[in-house]
């Protein structure tokens, strides 16, 4: 029996019916490792990657994960897709048509589906972005992370300022009208009138959302074996006060932690269901899911994640595949900390409804982790919303932590 008691006293079940399902595409490969990059990102070792069958090969195999997923859909059109990587615009439109191809015969799309592809400014030369909208593609997330030239070689980036500022350009005149552009701040050297022009040059071209993130020195990267000089304290509260009052001027919306939207029709409806712990089927290497069951021949009732195998040769091991390294069970007392790990990142918290349909637990059993954070001024909590104050959102990680 768990800390909440036996399930059977509970009012609630869960039921997947009531929460949405989406689809995340891992493309692993890189032209070359940047040295602050954790994700699951490999360089491609040769120039011939392209015609030696390796991504013909690796769709099949995306194509053959996701048939191995079908009896995680539970009658659920998907909702939403998203490309990561790696860099996914190193796959030429042809995959592309063959994946999307299969994977509409395999699963319901619904019809207003997000579809996200995440794209290198120096490497769109072999899809045009009219492309990518002709396959259903409507939304792409531009790795710019820095309109400074002198930035972007320290960044170890293959692209230049030019490149970025046209690959903005040339999606919204291809007719993307959802155009992320990811951003760092906290760069060597970086000063708050910099951070600033970043910005305002990435919504002149034409940018509907923007992921503003702070560089930060992650283990099992370059920067952290050898960390390069990065702002102090002063000025990097400096660079996030300016940073802030000129999205804000601009009409932009800090929705969620590193998240800004000028119109919320265009925030990202595949990360919202992350932070809301939808569930997401996941197809590719290292790619992570999350998913819920109901009756399932296999598995007992519950929310579960898996991952696959992180390297490209392990899993287009076809005697391995498809390689689920991990499917596992969430603990039932743990399902409220993996429910406010991310829903406390949005500004505008989620329902107690959610909450209650997605965990199957009752509002009324985290009341012992809420009502001390409510006092403390970190979080309010009405009868039908979880919220974090904006100190609770300032600082978001103390307020997650108090649901360990």
């Amino acid at each position: 029996m768990s800390e909440f008691g036996d399930p059977s006293d509970h009012d609630l079940t869960l039921d997947p019916a009531f929460i949405p399902l989406a689809l995340y595409i891992h493309v692993p490969w890189c032209v070359k490792k940047c040295p602050y990059c954790d994700f699951n990102s490999h360089a491609i070792k040769s120039d011939d990657a392209l015609a030696d069958g390796q991504f013909d090969d690796y769709v099949k195999a995306l194509l053959a994960d996701a048939s191995s997923q079908l009896e995680f859909v539970q009658r659920r059109p998907i909702s939403s897709v998203f490309i990561g990587g790696g860099t996914p615009s190193l796959l030429p439109v042809r995959h592309y048509k063959q994946l999307f191809a299969g994977l509409r015969e395999l699963f319901d799309f619904s019809d207003d589906c997000e579809i996200s592809l995440e794209v290198n400014p120096a490497t769109i030369e072999h899809a045009p972005f009219a492309e990518y909208l002709s396959l259903g593609i409507n939304r792409v997330s531009i790795g710019v992370q820095s309109f400074n030239d002198k930035a972007l070689q320290v960044l170890g980036r293959v692209h230049g300022a030019d490149e970025a500022k046209n690959a903005i350009i040339q999606a919204k005149e291809a007719g993307f009208t959802r155009i992320n552009v990811d951003l760092m701040y906290a760069l060597p050297e970086q000063t708050p009138d910099l951070a600033v022009t970043d910005i305002q040059t990435a919504l002149m071209c034409g940018a509907t959302h923007l992921s503003w993130y702070q560089l930060t020195l992650e283990p099992n990267t370059a920067f952290y074996r050898n960390p390069p000089s990065l702002p102090d304290e002063k000025t990097l509260e400096a660079i996030e006060n300016a940073g802030r009052a000129s999205l804000t001027q601009a009409g932009f919306v800090n929705y969620e932690v590193s998240a800004w939207v000028g119109e919320y029709d265009t925030v990202c409806r595949h990360n919202v269901n992350y932070w809301q712990f939808g569930d997401y089927l996941a197809i590719g290497a290292g790619a992570h899911g999350k998913v819920t069951l109901l009756n399932s021949h296999r598995f007992a009732d519950g929310v579960y994640r898996f991952y696959k195998s992180r390297t490209p040769k392990d899993y287009l091991s076809y005697e391995l595949y498809p390689k689920m390294v991990s499917f596992e069970r969430i603990k039932e007392e743990n399902l409220p900390f993996e429910f406010m790990m991310n829903a406390l990142r949005l500004a505008d918290g989620v329902s107690v409804d959610t909450f209650e349909k997605r965990t199957g637990l009752l509002i009324s059993t985290i009341d012992n982790e809420m009502l001390p954070l409510q006092h403390q001024g970190f979080m309010v909590f009405h009868p039908d919303v979880i919220a974090p104050t904006k100190m609770g959102f300032r600082y978001v990680n103390h307020l997650v932590s108090q649901f360990l």
